[in-house]
This record gives structure tokens, C-alpha cells and sequence, in this order.
């Protein structure tokens, strides 16, 4: 099983979106770009939904048949270890393999000489096609690099073969992540995990390293967007030389996963796409959620009491909505609208503050993050959430499908004709 060279992963929290995902790819194919649809969902997101992963197989599957697409679609075990793949095995056929809590993790100094015995470059060279000069990746680089990968890499490969167990080593697609850890991978390390992962039979075929700068919940990155750009195209230097040199798939590509919305790196992404002609996975799995708010706004009456309602809610529950979260949201809570304030709003003035325009001067950075880790308020409420989605779907629908295409597929993919 092959993941083309474009493919961008989409989230629904309810499991009532997928032909409004969908018809923003039909549009995007119509433009003369197919990108293939991954649907993904966590294991945390369905235990806080109430959900299980044979939903998002249907969802999927009914989505395709609606809309009649003849490409290829994904249904993604989001964020998987040991612990949390089983219920996955029979519906997913692509599974992000997530390390992150290895990297680190300490390995014996025999394990970690002999990687680097085996793995160091031979004159402590690497050259690699497209960037200018050698990259170090001698004894010391390789030695580095298994103190602080090894235990991850070795992760990663208990994770793929209790997959391959049951679905075959070529029946589902793997990613890789290590994006959710303190600081961003160098190119020679992400070079090491990919031989490291070759080593250990791990037929990956995309690889999530982390970035510098922020991917906070729901907004737009903060950091240095030319910074991005030379290490995403350096890492995607690397991913080709590895998948050319190491035995790994030729369909090996990064992922990135955004935490929804970094508008600012998508020309950053097609640029190096175009320079390259590499592929590329991202991952914006929170949006439609908030596009599902902005719909019920927008339709007033009961969708607006849902939305005033799941502000009261989130204020009230804040340290216990932003814990899990804690490394990926920024709120300043003294900014945050008051119950009061919100009250006052009228559908349209609500879904200005939350719909993702920064140069809207309405637009609220603080509410939308909020929110975005608030969905367990929704699942809360049960029927009554459920039942607004249903009765104001063309409200819901429309703002979901142009919010893909608009702002997130167009952008990233549209020049790649």
C-alpha cells in the first residue's frame, strides 16, 4: 500500500463531515490537483467522544461513495504506541506511529557505540544531493544521535511489527512522529532515525520531525517562517537521499502536523514542494470542529445557544480543558471575553470572533484556542449537539468545505498543477 505524493489529513470530531471534507478535494481535483483525503482520529479523541474507530471507517467509506471520488482516501490510527493501537487494527490502513515520549529516553552505552559503529559515515561526510555542503555524521554525530533516538527508533519498530502482524508489512501506510517533543531535530539526526528505522525493518513511508517555533492549537505559527523553509527543505533533502539510499519506500516524505491553520508556512511548503518535487503529508485535524461552531453561529437560535452555552462551559473548565494541551495552546486569559460579553453577540459577531482571519479586527486568538481543545464540551452535551449539526447542515457544511479548500488546500496545493 502506497500514500501519493500529496495528501493532507483531515479530523472530525463527530463523525458528521465527511462529504463536506470531501467536496473540498472534489473542487481541488476539478482544479487539476488530487490530493489524497486522510482521515484521522486518536485514540484520546474517541474516548473523550465517545467514538470508535469503525466510525471513521464508515465515514469515510460513505463520504467516497456520495461523491463518487475515484482516488485514493486513508483512515488514520492518529497517534498510536502499544498501548492504544489494537482497536485500530481492523479499520485503519494508515497508523502514526507517535514516539515522541522515547526521544530521550535512555539507552545502554553498548547499544548506543555499537549504533554508532555500525552507522557513522565513513570520513564523517554526508553528502547529501541539494544542500550546499557535507553534513558531520561521523562517530560523535552518530553516537549523539542514538543517545537521545535510539530508544524512539527501537519504539517505533515494536509498534510496526505488532501492525504488520496483522495487516502484512505492505497493507498500511506508517508515519513516524516525533513532532511533540522540546526541541527540533537536525537534519544529521533525522538522517540517523531514518537509518535507524531502516535498521529495524520499518517500512515508513512519511515521518513527522519536529520544527522550530510554535504550532499552537488552532492558530497561525509564531516563529520565523524563513527558518521553517530552510529546515523543511533541508529535511526533505534527507527524507529523498534516505529513501534512495537506505531500502526505505520511495513514497517516504515529511509530515507536518499543524495543529491546525499555519497559514503562514503553506507558501513556504509549496515552494520547497516545487524546488523539489518532493511530497508532503499535513495534518490539520481541529478545524472542521470550529467550523461546525461557526455554522451553528452563524444559523442563530439553537446553534447559537450552543455556542454560548460551550463558552459558559469552557471558562468555567479552563485549567481542565488546557492540561492536556498545555506545550500547545498560548492564552492569555486576562484577554478572554466574558460570559456576559458573549452573551451580547449576535450569530454573525460570534463566528468573527472565532473563524480564523487575522485581519478581521474581531477575531479572537485566545477564544478560538479555547474552543479548539473544548470539544469534549460538545460530546458533553450529547444528542442536543448532535441534533443542531443535523438541523443547520447547509450552515455547517458550507463553512466546513470552504475553509478546506480556501484556506488550506488551495493554498498549500494549488500551484502544484
Amino acid at each position: 500500500m502506497e500514500l501519493p505524493r500529496l495528501s493532507f489529513g483531515i479530523g472530525d470530531r463527530f463523525g458528521q463531515e465527511g462529504e463536506a471534507q470531501l467536496a473540498a478535494f472534489v473542487a481541488l481535483a476539478q482544479d487539476g490537483v488530487v490530493v489524497t483525503p486522510v482521515w484521522n482520529k486518536s485514540n484520546r479523541e474517541h474516548r473523550l467522544c465517545g467514538t470508535h474507530p469503525a466510525a471513521v471507517r464508515a465515514e469515510a467509506d460513505a463520504a467516497v461513495a456520495a461523491l463518487r471520488w475515484p482516488h485514493g482516501r486513508f483512515v488514520d490510527a492518529d497517534h498510536v504506541g502499544l498501548a492504544t493501537v489494537e482497536p485500530f487494527l481492523a479499520s485503519s490502513d494508515f497508523f502514526t506511529i507517535d514516539v515522541a515520549d522515547a526521544i530521550g529516553r535512555e539507552v545502554s552505552d553498548a547499544d548506543a557505540q555499537s549504533f554508532a559503529e555500525r552507522h557513522a559515515e565513513q570520513g564523517g561526510g554526508l553528502r547529501v544531493p541539494g544542500l550546499p555542503e557535507p553534513l558531520r555524521a561521523d562517530r560523535d554525530a552518530a553516537l549523539r544521535s542514538a543517545r537521545k533516538s535510539l530508544a524512539a527508533v527501537r519504539e517505533a519498530g515494536r509498534v510496526f511489527r505488532c501492525i504488520a502482524a496483522h495487516k502484512g508489512e505492505n497493507g498500511f501506510v506508517a508515519e513516524v512522529s516525533m513532532d511533540e517533543t522540546d526541541a527540533p531535530q537536525t537534519p544529521i539526526e533525522l538522517w540517523f532515525v531514518l537509518r535507524g528505522l531502516a535498521e529495524e525493518g520499518v517500512r515508513v513511508q512519511t515521518i513527522a520531525p519536529r520544527f522550530s517555533g510554535a504550532f499552537h492549537k488552532g492558530v497561525d505559527y509564531a516563529g520565523d517562517p524563513s527558518r521553517f523553509e530552510a529546515e523543511f527543505e533541508a529535511d526533505t533533502r534527507i527524507v529523498q537521499h534516505a529513501s534512495r539510499v537506505l531500502g526505505l519506500p520511495r513514497t517516504l516524505k515529511l509530515s507536518v502536523h499543524s495543529g491546525s491553520d499555519k497559514f503562514a508556512l503553506y507558501p513556504r511548503i509549496q515552494a520547497v514542494l516545487a524546488r523539489t518535487s518532493a511530497g508532503v503529508h499535513v495534518k490539520t485535524a481541529g478545524t472542521t470542529w470550529l467550523e461546525e461552531l461557526i455554522g451553528l453561529a452563524e444559523a442563530g437560535g439553537d446553534g447559537l445557544a450552543i455556542c454560548r452555552d460551550l463558552w459558559c462551559d469552557a471558562l468555567a473548565r479552563i485549567d481542565e480543558l488546557c492540561a492536556p494541551y498545555a506545550t500547545v495552546v498560548a492564552i492569555d486569559r486576562a484577554r478572554l471575553p466574558s460570559n456576559e460579553t458573549v452573551a451580547r453577540w449576535d450569530g454573525p459577531r460570534f463566528a468573527r470572533a472565532l473563524r480564523h482571519d487575522s485581519r478581521c479586527p474581531d477575531y479572537d486568538r485566545g477564544l478560538r484556542q479555547l474552543l479548539h481543545v473544548s470539544f469534549k464540551l460538545a460530546a458533553e452535551m450529547g444528542q442536543r449537539f448532535h441534533d443542531a449539526l443535523r438541523s443547520h447542515r447547509a450552515d455547517v457544511a458550507r463553512n466546513v468545505t470552504h475553509n478546506l479548500l480556501e484556506r488550506h488546500l488551495r493554498p498549500l496545493f494549488g500551484a502544484l498543477r
